[in-house]
């Protein structure tokens, strides 16, 4: 059906493409701001002459972080928490939906169970109760301490939950009367039936476990096994520029840098994976594959 072209559709258009044309540049331009700064100079940079492209072009603020080696342990440390953090929180999140998306009837104390959930999600351990529980495990200075304390994100529970509840019961009906266990009910209809759901949660989780800083800061004692973001945290807050035993090139290369162009390259590298990922998930929070599975 060919929708009629008024004169207040039009406008609609118009009015569409200009805020979603600020939004964009609301997005785009931090971005390149923050680009511009770490291929500048030190002295444009620290007069604050750089807006949205570089000035006196220099590449020493990434010549300072490739010389670090605690910089690239750091993104290994991230990247395998990511990968194994993902992996178990989305593992977790499945199972525990699943079958709480039943009703009462087939899952007879399903409302104690969401209640019990429902605690955890407005009311915390405290920060101390927290430390010394994890200390007791001795999680301490483990990578373990990065995943394990939030492997069982309830808010995303909840959403794989209601998302799962959206499934026409029709469908897992059939399953069942061809003989499906709730395994294969689950891997078999239901996961396949939920990309959207699970893409979103995925992007959601490898963003929070990338992001995530506090953590490692508060609960390892060796800064060799900080995750990226709190190693780029302790040098932005400690301003961490050592200069003993440093040779006369590199003093003569420090001289080049500025703290703006050393934290925007920092910040820069650290959100580069997140936009390869998103491209490839992106399609699929459109993507409706529910719809039109089931003919009333």
């Amino acid at each position: 059906m060919k929708i009629k072209d008024s004169m207040s559709r039009k406008v609609f258009n118009v009015f569409n493409i200009v805020v979603l044309s600020l939004v964009t540049l609301s997005c785009v331009l931090p971005i390149l701001h923050i680009l511009a700064l770490s291929l500048s100079d030190s002295t444009a940079a620290a007069a604050g002459k750089v807006s949205f492209y570089p000035i006196n072009f220099s590449l020493e603020a990434y010549k300072y972080l490739i010389e670090k080696k605690d910089f690239f342990n750091s993104v290994g440390i991230s990247v395998l928490r990511v990968v194994i953090g993902s992996v178990i929180n989305m593992f977790l999140i499945v199972l525990t939906a699943y079958p709480l998306s039943k009703s009462s009837v087939n899952f007879k104390h399903r409302n104690k169970y969401m209640i019990f959930f429902a605690i955890t999600m407005f009311i915390g351990g405290g920060l101390i109760p927290t430390y010394m529980v994890i200390k007791s495990l001795n999680l301490l200075n483990s990578f373990w301490v990065l995943i394990l304390p939030g492997a069982v994100s309830i808010w995303n529970v909840i959403i794989m939950m209601n998302f799962f509840r959206g499934i026409p019961h029709a469908m897992e009906e059939a399953a069942a009367i061809d003989g499906a266990s709730h395994w294969q009910i689950l891997f078999q209809v239901f996961l396949p039936m939920s990309l959207p759901a699970l893409a979103s949660l995925l992007l959601f989780t490898m963003i929070g476990h990338w992001n995530s800083w506090f953590d490692g800061m508060f609960y390892m004692n060796s800064p060799e096994k900080y995750p990226m973001a709190t190693f780029l945290a302790t040098q932005i807050i400690n301003n961490n520029k050592n200069i003993t035993n440093m040779t006369p090139e590199q003093l003569a290369a420090m001289n080049a840098l500025s703290d703006k162009s050393i934290r925007s390259s920092q910040l820069f590298l650290s959100i580069i994976p997140i936009l390869i990922v998103y491209p490839f998930l992106q399609r699929f929070f459109i993507k409706g594959i529910v719809v039109g599975s089931v003919k009333e």
